[in-house]
């Protein structure tokens, strides 16, 4: 179990506290490492536990020439696969995590590439050249991953409780508590914050 947050903002820089702080609440999730990249309004955090590539597979991870960048929580069942075909097409890796899969299936095949990962996941990937932030989630939703849109950016992470400091004033979303106590559990994309959602599953 890993944990990802960060944000993108419009027209303010990103501040290593702010991630910092956000990445901290999800510490239990990553004890083996974490990880920050901050560029102009972005700034994208990782907690990490170790189970694939321990020792070269520290996030966030970027293309080669630093323009791509991801954080990634979950497990990509056919990245080997992936992997040598992308080899096959000219791209170089420095690691032999399937989290740098993400970053190359980025850059050759764009958003439709997400199709074709198999396994449990949930990443966001920040593209320095188009000033694009894309969050991804598992068809099934096996990974959480959770998000604010504000008139002045958005926030994602793991948990919501990355977004407790943060100035996203909490209204309890009634419709979404009745949802909870009729189903026992709520369903895509509500959560019981109206400020915040949960992304569907599939989505990306």
């Amino acid at each position: 179990m890993c944990g990802i947050a960060g944000f993108y903002l419009l027209k303010a820089r990103a501040e290593l506290p702010v991630l910092r702080g956000m990445c901290d609440r999800i510490r239990h999730r990553g004890p083996d490492d974490e990880g920050f990249h901050l560029d102009g309004g972005c700034g994208i955090g990782m907690r990490r536990l170790s189970i694939i590539d321990l020792n070269t597979g520290h996030q966030p991870i970027s293309n080669e020439d630093g323009s791509i960048w991801v954080v990634f929580n979950g497990e990509i069942y056919n990245y080997q696969e992936l992997r040598r075909n992308l080899i096959a097409q000219g791209h170089t890796f420095r690691t032999n995590s399937d989290t740098e899969t993400l970053i190359h299936l980025y850059e050759q095949e764009g958003v439709e590439g997400i199709a074709r990962l198999r396994g449990m996941f949930a990443y966001a990937i920040w593209d320095s050249r188009k000033e694009q932030l894309l969050l991804v989630r598992d068809r099934f939703g096996k990974k959480p991953l959770y998000y604010a849109a504000l008139p002045h950016g958005i926030y994602f992470a793991s948990e919501l409780k990355c977004f407790r400091d943060l100035d996203i004033p909490f209204e309890l979303d009634r419709e979404a508590l009745r949802l909870y106590f009729q189903l026992g559990y709520l369903p895509d994309p509500a959560t019981l914050s109206k400020r915040c959602a949960s992304l569907p599953q599939g989505a990306g």
